[in-house]
């Protein structure tokens, strides 16, 4: 009896010491688990940080390009002000009106009008952000022609259907593919003859000084962020074409800025506005005076404000 009692405590404490043990273990469980989840911590607080910094970072420079859209914006707006002051005040159209008096005008121009032919023969070598970039330019360029009182006649060629730039062009470009443009796969030297084509590269040794409507002026489709140095002009060379530049040496002078930068290459839309508004007023001082960019380091020299073409 007395050994039975005894196998009992025995018994009893055994199971007393085990749930101690147990508790025990699970207690240290608890604290190593803590311990490894503390660390992570510390590295997640770094992270953080950096990823706020970097976050920052994009929301300034996303506030400077939309200060700089803005202000693009009212430039133009200041722009279109000016020229209705100068041609009287504007009667009162529909929506409906204009869109019809837009699409005649587009229409006679690709019979009557100059004519401009971008060449995207050389979108191969662009990354898919230049691609976008060149897509938007594209529809910056068609949206200033619709505006234009006497709009060019526009060419797209090398634009394949199966490129990034066509798709790209669809996706970005609300009603792309009913843009009064003629698209086309081939070359422009299989649309035009060599003879007619004036290929404007900022490279070129001659400086442009009037459009010729029995000229087609090709304007290389080209973003290119490394900056490599002359490839339109070497596009031409290719193509065994005339070749001019804006001229820009001749109307402009450098601006001292504290960067000490001075470019003059432009976007394709950029040169557009530039030709369009030298066609319309006749003055490459006009011209660069409403569209050159002011943070390209140049400005109209004052010497030649009432000199014209």
């Amino acid at each position: 009896m007395k050994e039975a009692r005894f196998t009992m405590a025995h018994s009893s404490f055994e199971t007393i010491v085990n749930e101690i043990s147990e508790d025990v273990d699970v207690l240290h469980i608890e604290l190593d688990t803590d311990m490894v989840e503390n660390r992570p911590v510390k590295e997640e607080a770094v992270c953080s940080k950096n990823v706020l910094r970097k976050q920052r970072h994009w929301e300034r420079q996303l506030a400077a390009k939309k200060s700089k859209r803005r202000e693009e914006k009212q430039r133009r707006k200041l722009n279109r002000e000016q020229h209705i002051d100068c041609n009287g005040a504007a009667p009162q159209l529909t929506k409906r009106v204009l869109k019809a008096i837009t699409k005649e005008r587009l229409a006679e121009a690709q019979s009557t009008g100059p004519r401009l032919c971008v060449d995207l023969s050389m979108t191969d070598c662009m990354s898919d952000k230049e691609i976008s970039r060149l897509a938007g330019q594209l529809r910056r360029l068609y949206g200033s022609n619709k505006k234009a009182t006497q709009p060019f006649h526009l060419f797209l060629t090398d634009l394949r259907e199966e490129s990034r730039l066509y798709r790209e062009c669809v996706r970005m470009n609300d009603g792309f593919l009913s843009y009064t443009i003629d698209i086309t796969g081939e070359s422009c030297l299989d649309v035009f003859t060599s003879e007619t084509i004036i290929y404007l590269t900022p490279d070129a040794e001659q400086a442009l000084q009037s459009v010729d409507p029995d000229k087609v002026y090709v304007l290389g489709g080209l973003v290119d962020e490394s900056i490599q140095k002359k490839l339109s002009l070497s596009r031409a060379s290719e193509l065994s074409v005339l070749t001019a530049r804006l001229p820009i040496d001749e109307y402009m002078t450098k601006k001292n800025n504290p960067k000490n930068f001075h470019s003059k290459i432009l976007a394709i839309n950029q040169v557009f506005d530039i030709l369009l508004t030298f066609c319309d007023t006749g003055s490459w001082t006009e011209a660069f005076r409403r569209w050159f960019p002011l943070g390209k380091g140049f400005i109209v020299d004052p010497d030649t404000t009432n000199s014209q073409s």
